[in-house]
């Protein structure tokens, strides 16, 4: 397996959210992303693909339900 890939059954490090443009939007979960070996990158698995203006936000995955920017 080359350094890049994803392990099978290796929990993610980050979960991806989307944030639409506008004030008080919520984030949305949208898919993981798991760092390189080597700390040069990441792959995403992204579950959903927004088409509408916004940001997409990876943040740390911490104790259950303490994540995310909300």
């Amino acid at each position: 397996m080359a350094k890049s890939e994803t392990p099978k059954g290796k929990r993610p490090d980050y979960t991806v959210y989307f944030i639409q443009d506008r004030e008080g939007c919520p984030w949305t979960t949208i898919g993981a992303a798991w760092s390189h070996n080597d700390g040069e990158g990441f792959n995403l698995k992204l579950d959903l693909l927004p088409n509408v203006a916004g940001r997409i936000v990876l943040r740390t995955i911490k104790a259950e339900g303490t994540e995310g920017g909300q």
